[in-house]
């Protein structure tokens, strides 16, 4: 449905872009003519993302190593990003945190952990390329990843996430109206299970697992990156100029058996759970 020039000239931010869906989303911008920017912080995984995104297209490829938790680094980033290339256009805040827990096992630690990197990671970049925006008169897109149970249900066992993410989606969806007259538009993606090397094994720890989570979608699949990625992709290129303060699931139905997490407790005994869980984080 996209043609080769769907995004030429686009300059596009994706946090936590070095592997999983940002990478996948990366690539297909790129393969759509605009000019990549990755962060995270791992260098080496960076650097060969990098050189993935590098084939997709004819685009620029820019990557930083950023921890988003840190406001002036944000900052300096995105500063960078617009002396690369010469503007930015575009931002998904894609990097994340979440890991399995009972909740009464939770640490102030592991809680903050995860809050500083999904809600205040994704405020300092927005807010920080929102400015950018502002001040240079420039229209601007904000996409940001979100979650199927961060709207209505929540989840057990993902309590970090679950806050973490319910604040994103209040903030995409208040600055989309009050950003809307600067021509920013702000929308998110609620993606149900998409398998991806690193949150795979944090949150689906055996064939059990694995088992229950597909019966509870009605497709009877799971996603695949490109298929998150069109959607990213069409979210942020002109033919959605009008659409602005949504949050888009696409989960083949999994969202209507609700909390994506709350089954975990049916396959064991809770004690021999939270004993199972506490070995995950190790």
């Amino acid at each position: 449905m996209f043609k080769e020039d769907t995004l030429q000239g686009k300059t596009i931010l994706i946090t936590g872009g070095g592997s999983g869906l940002g990478l996948s989303m990366a690539k297909m911008f790129a393969s759509l003519g605009a000019n990549i920017a990755i962060c995270g912080r791992t260098e080496e995984k960076l650097k060969s993302a990098a050189e993935e995104i590098g084939r997709m297209g004819d685009g620029g490829v820019y990557y930083d190593v950023t921890d988003v938790r840190c406001y002036d680094a944000v900052e300096s980033m995105i500063g960078s990003i617009v002396e690369e290339f010469g503007a930015m256009d575009g931002l998904v805040n894609n990097a994340a945190g979440n890991f399995l827990a009972a909740s009464e096992d939770l640490t102030p630690g592991g809680f903050k952990v995860v809050v500083d990197i999904v809600l205040h990671g994704s405020f300092n970049c927005t807010h920080s390329f929102g400015n950018y925006l502002i001040e240079n008169n420039r229209k601007g897109n904000i996409l940001s990843i979100v979650t199927t149970y961060a709207e209505y249900t929540g989840s057990a066992f993902v309590l970090p996430s679950a806050c973490g993410k319910a604040g994103v989606l209040a903030m995409t969806r208040s600055l989309a109206y009050e950003w809307a007259r600067y021509g920013i538009r702000l929308n998110a993606i609620a993606p149900g299970p998409f398998p991806t090397e690193g949150a795979w094994s944090r949150l689906v720890p055996d064939k059990n697992f694995e088992e229950k989570f597909l019966s509870k979608i009605p497709m009877g699949r799971y996603g695949e990156k490109v298929e998150l990625a069109n959607l990213a992709a069409f979210l942020m290129s002109d033919m959605a100029e009008y659409i602005t303060g949504e949050s888009i699931t696409i989960d083949g139905g999994e969202k209507l058996g609700a909390g994506q997490f709350n089954f975990i407790d049916e396959l064991m005994p809770r004690e021999e759970l939270k004993k199972m869980l506490k070995k995950m984080k190790r």
